[in-house]
């Protein structure tokens, strides 16, 4: 960790001695069941396409009337110009949870440089809902930006004091992406990563009313994921009971068309916590669950029962959805 600034240091000493425990005694491992249904391909359809685009995070929720919404980032496109991060968001329908090849429904968002985002540079989409409003959160390569819904299809960016979508940042150059939401306890956590140093960490900011943001905390970093720029990616946390916690962060996306960064299989770390503040900083003894070959996964509970969707495997070239279940160590 020489590499880590001082005020990273500093951060980390507290966290460790502020949550030292975790104290379970049964830990669940959560476990893919059956076979996997592809959801969503890799849309030629729109005016950016290139045939190194690739279809990478993404977000699954069911909208007002009932149909199931996919947003994903497609990287590797003609968006945001020359000198733009060439991504923006694509959007897929889906009447049923279960079904397979739902339907394309073109461009969902491009970034909007009149209100500070990077051009091409949307990153990982994710929504929730609070009480009749649709709650959709996203990476502009800087900045953590927010729009919200009344039908869950249709959003509009919220705009905050100084005419800009930014929130909150991790500072420039950091890449701060990938955001989550949790709600626990009467708050709302917000899991993200970043790399400063190129190392990549996972944070979190908690939120009542998702406009004001407490400072942020590092909750994971190091371990066998390792330290790299990419080590933290995607982080996603599922609450089981009163007070089970898991860490999802993924390390390899899996195979790339000749893109910058050439990697080995998918990989997906767990982390198990009873504080949804801590997950472990080089304390895998403590925290590490077990790995997952998955990229990018988001969980879904619905109808008391959970469900994984990830990156297909073997090719960026779509999305997929399985069961998951969570059975005993």
């Amino acid at each position: 960790m020489k590499n880590i600034s001082k005020i990273f240091i500093f951060i980390t000493i507290l966290n460790l001695v502020a949550h030292a425990g975790n104290t379970s005694k049964l830990v669940l491992v959560p476990q893919i069941e059956g076979k996997w249904w592809q959801v969503a391909g890799n849309p030629m359809d729109h005016k950016y396409a290139t045939e190194k685009q690739e279809p990478v995070d993404f977000a699954v929720w069911q909208a007002a009337d009932g149909t199931w919404q996919l947003w994903s980032c497609i990287r590797g496109t003609t968006a945001g110009g020359k000198d733009g991060k060439s991504r923006f968001f694509y959007r897929w329908e889906g009447q049923n949870l279960t079904d397979t090849d739902w339907k394309p429904m073109g461009i969902a968002m491009e970034a909007d440089p009149s209100v500070g985002e990077t051009p091409g540079g949307l990153q990982a989409p994710h929504v929730v809902k609070a009480s009749d409003t649709y709650h959709l959160f996203y990476g502009d390569w800087v900045n953590i930006c927010h729009a919200t819904s009344k039908d869950g299809k249709n959003f509009t960016r919220v705009i905050q004091a100084n005419g800009k979508t930014g929130m909150f940042s991790e500072g420039p150059g950091n890449n701060t992406r990938d955001i989550m939401l949790l709600p626990h306890a009467g708050k709302w956590y917000a899991y993200y990563t970043a790399y400063p140093n190129r190392q990549g960490v996972v944070y979190v900011r908690t939120t009542e009313n998702f406009k004001d943001w407490s400072q942020s905390s590092v909750v994971a970093y190091g371990g066998r994921a390792g330290t790299n720029a990419y080590s933290s990616e995607c982080p996603h946390v599922v609450k089981l009971g009163d007070s089970d916690f898991y860490l999802f962060k993924t390390q390899t996306y899996g195979s790339f068309k000749g893109n910058i960064r050439k990697r080995d299989a998918p990989q997906t770390c767990i982390y198990h916590s009873n504080d949804p503040m801590m997950f472990g900083i080089n304390q895998d003894e403590k925290y590490f669950v077990c790995t997952l070959p998955v990229a990018a996964p988001e969980i879904i509970l619905y109808k008391n029962h959970y469900y994984i969707a990830a990156l297909n495997e073997g090719a960026l070239d779509g999305i997929r959805i399985a069961k998951l279940v969570w059975v005993k160590k």
